[in-house]
């Protein structure tokens, strides 16, 4: 038998004999689009990022990652279907298969990227862990919460964090763990622990939800980095990509100056990247397994990168920083689109 007879046979074994690799083989992406709906995990409740409105309607920074991910595959941001997780359950929900993206805010990290079957398809938010106390407290810095009490939320990299810090700069301290973000807060709008340890977005979302804003102050220590990425499950790169590139979209737009009210007059510009992004002098979209003018719909029905950040962050007060494109001293850029 030739050793290609060999392989094929010994391939179609293993894959017999765990149907989970083969089922990781199949294209999530033909799967989504017979389903007719995007399955995508999201915080139950972050402002910002991701919370219902007055009506219902989903809206946020993370949601929207949803929604270019619809737009691209389907013509239509609509076509999503939320399905909110604690950080306890994300991953589990990404694993199992039962979303097809999860565009909560988590971090991008080694254990997870190998551990986990995880598959981070670009960082969207540069954040850091920080601090939040009563503006009337004594507490200045991070070294001031020696012996404090600390909420935080139970299950995630914040217990390591804050242990490293506290640990390597002989300070003392106690921690207050919910498994619930909102009981976090509650906490800690009570009186029941001194300071409130986040991501700083985080921070400053509980911070705009509480009675009185400016009764809370975060403090300017930030002690970790924390790169917030979309994933996927791994094992299907085709499907990656789409979610990848649907993000990238938003970027490139931002880039080439395309916005949401001006994208409809892209198609006529001398510009070859943009002639690209529109899909006037390449089918781009071939190469994903989409339409040709993908990337017009996310940025038509969703709009480009600056235009969700100020649409969704900038309300709860976080400047865009770090996440500016890279061209105005930020950190944020795409991939050529080529």
């Amino acid at each position: 038998m030739k050793l290609s007879s060999v392989i094929a046979v010994a391939a179609t074994a293993i894959l017999s004999a765990y149907p989970a690799l083969s089922l990781a083989q199949s294209s999530r992406l033909e799967t989504v689009k017979a389903r007719g709906v995007l399955n995508c995990g999201v915080n139950p409740g972050f402002a910002g990022f991701s919370l219902p409105d007055k009506s219902g309607q989903w809206q946020g920074f993370d949601v929207d990652i949803c929604r270019a991910v619809a737009a691209a595959v389907f013509g239509d941001a609509g076509k999503v279907k939320y399905v909110p997780l604690s950080a306890k359950d994300r991953f589990t929900a990404l694993q199992s298969g039962d979303i097809d993206v999860l565009a909560r805010n988590a971090t991008w990290t080694l254990s997870r990227n190998t551990k986990l079957g995880i598959n981070f398809i670009g960082t969207n938010f540069y954040d850091g862990q920080g601090f939040m106390v009563k503006a009337s407290s004594s507490i200045k810095t991070a070294r001031d919460l020696d012996g404090a009490s600390i909420c935080l939320i139970a299950g995630t990299d914040t217990e390591r964090n804050l242990a490293d810090f506290f640990r390597s700069r002989g300070l003392k301290y106690q921690t207050v763990a919910f498994e619930n973000a909102d009981n976090v807060a509650q906490a800690y709008f009570t009186g029941r622990c001194d300071a409130l340890i986040n991501d700083r977005s985080q921070l400053a979302a509980t911070r705009s939800t509480a009675p009185n804003p400016k009764a809370h102050v975060v403090l300017p220590d930030i002690i970790s980095t924390e790169p917030l990425s979309p994933s996927v499950r791994s094992g299907d790169d085709a499907w990656a990509n789409v979610v990848r590139w649907s993000f990238f979209a938003m970027i490139q737009a931002e880039e080439l100056g395309i916005n949401s009210k001006n994208v409809g007059e892209a198609a006529g510009s001398s510009n070859p990247n943009i002639q690209r992004f529109v899909g006037k002098l390449e089918d781009l979209g071939a190469m994903l397994g989409l339409r040709r003018e993908w990337a017009v719909s996310v940025v038509e029905q969703v709009g480009n990168y600056g235009e969700s950040y100020d649409r969704n962050i900038l309300p709860i007060g976080l400047e865009r920083g770090y996440n500016k494109l890279w061209k105005d001293g930020g950190l944020i850029f795409a991939p050529p689109m080529r």
